[in-house]
């Protein structure tokens, strides 16, 4: 017998994206020069897609002619990828505060495995969206998602 969902069944969980800074499998350090990001589309527990994209900030971020226009392409980023939270070892109080005015939770603190990470803040997302929790602009959430 085939087990199949009736079209009147809503996904109680829909795809989000998680940008996870990364330094190889694991969860990099300072957001703001990261090399390379991966965009991960989670859905129902479950990473759909893992795409890795060179985003070279830590060049620009030494090369940009001001830190605005450095934050610029960071926001452009986001907003292109329809990010829904930022998983990182470090962020700093500013690009946080530009984070949750996109509507994008950033998760600083994080370690381990990049994958799990990413994992771990689409459940926090969630979580928290079950709550009734709206993104305010207080500052960045401490999460460690570790293995």
């Amino acid at each position: 017998m085939e087990h199949t969902a009736t079209p009147s069944t809503p996904d109680a969980e829909p795809a989000l994206v998680i940008a996870v800074n990364l330094n190889g499998d694991e969860v990099g350090a300072g957001w703001g020069k990261a090399h390379t990001v991966a965009l991960a589309t989670i859905a129902r527990g479950t990473i759909v897609s893992w795409e890795p994209v060179d985003v070279r900030w830590d060049i620009s971020h030494d090369t940009a002619s001001s830190e605005g226009s450095h934050h610029a392409n960071i926001v452009r980023f986001i907003r292109e990828h329809s990010v829904r939270a930022v998983v990182t070892g470090h962020m700093g109080p500013p690009m946080a505060n530009t984070l949750l005015k996109l509507g994008a939770y950033p998760l600083v603190n994080a370690a381990g495995d990049a994958r799990d990470a990413a994992l771990a803040g689409a459940a926090f997302v969630i979580s928290h969206e079950d709550e009734g929790d709206p993104l305010t602009s207080e500052g960045s959430q401490d999460s460690t998602p570790s293995s």
